[in-house]
C-alpha cells in the first residue's frame, strides 16, 4: 500500500474560487516528490491540505492506513518545515534540538548522543548555550530541517524551505536535505521555485497548474529536462 494517497482532493473557499481541483496521488514510502508551477497553481494549499493547516473541502487524504481529512496536525505523524525558522527563541540551541526527543521520551543520553551529531553536522558545536538569535540565516533553517528530521516524522513537508536563503546557503541546505532525506529513507514532499533543485533532486517531479497536476515524471523522465522544456508547460 502507498504511503501516502490523495484521492480527488479539492479545495474550494467561499468566494467560489477552486484552488485545488480533483488532485490525485500516491507516494511511496521512502520517496522524495518535488512540487513545481507557478505561484497561485495550489502547491502551498496542497501541502498546508496534508499538514492539517487546511480544510479539505472534497476528497480524501490517507497517510500509511489512516484517514486523516478530520485529524489534527498533531494527530497526523509529520512534521513541516517552512521558509520561516521553525525555532524557540527563548530556548538555546541545545535545548532546541532536544526538544522533540525529550517529548518522545528519548532517553537523556541518546538525546545528548542526536544532539551533538546535529551540532557537529552543523558546525555549532561551540554556540550550544547560544540563542537562535545568535546564528546565520541558513544556520537557523538547517537547524530546523534537522529538528524536523529528528522527530522521524511519517511525512516530511518542505514548503519552500530555502527561498529565504542566498544562493550558496541554499545549495548547501539543499545537499543536507537530500544527504538526511534520502539517508533515513523519509517520506517527503518539497515545493520549490528552483528549478535547478527540482531537476536535480527527488524521486518524482510533480508540475502543477490552476489546482492540477499537468506532468507526474519520474526521475529518469525529468533528467532529459531543462529549465527550456519545463516553462514551455505553460506555454
Amino acid at each position: 500500500m502507498s504511503e501516502i494517497i490523495l484521492r480527488d482532493i479539492c479545495k474550494s473557499y467561499e468566494n467560489g474560487f477552486q484552488a485545488v481541483k480533483n488532485f490525485n496521488l500516491e507516494i511511496e514510502k521512502g520517496e522524495l516528490v518535488v512540487f513545481v508551477g507557478p505561484s497561485g497553481c495550489g502547491k502551498s494549499t496542497t501541502l498546508r491540505m496534508i499538514a492539517g493547516l487546511e480544510d479539505i473541502s472534497d476528497g480524501e487524504l490517507w497517510i500509511g492506513d489512516k484517514l486523516v481529512n478530520y485529524l489534527e496536525p498533531k494527530e497526523r505523524d509529520l512534521a513541516m518545515v517552512f521558509q520561516s525558522y521553525a525555532l524557540y527563541p527563548q530556548m538555546n540551541i541545545y535545548d532546541n534540538i532536544a526538544f522533540s526527543l525529550q517529548v518522545r521520551k528519548v532517553p537523556k543520553k541518546e538525546i545528548d548522543k542526536k544532539v551533538h551529531h546535529v551540532a557537529e553536522l552543523l558546525g555549532l558545536e561551540n554556540l550550544l548555550k547560544q540563542r537562535p538569535k545568535n546564528l546565520s540565516g541558513g544556520q537557523r533553517q538547517a537547524l530546523s530541517m534537522l529538528m524536523a528530521t529528528l522527530k522521524r516524522p511519517e511525512l516530511l513537508l518542505l514548503d519552500e524551505h530555502t527561498a529565504a536563503l542566498d544562493p550558496k546557503t541554499s545549495v548547501a541546505l539543499m545537499e543536507l536535505t537530500d544527504e538526511f532525506v534520502t539517508g533515513d529513507h523519509l517520506t517527503a514532499l518539497m515545493i520549490t521555485h528552483h528549478m535547478e533543485d527540482a531537476l536535480k533532486y527527488g524521486n518524482r517531479l510533480i508540475v502543477m497548474k490552476d489546482g492540477q497536476i499537468i506532468k507526474d515524471l519520474t526521475k529518469e523522465e525529468k533528467g532529459q529536462l531543462d529549465i527550456t522544456d519545463y516553462y514551455a508547460m505553460f506555454e
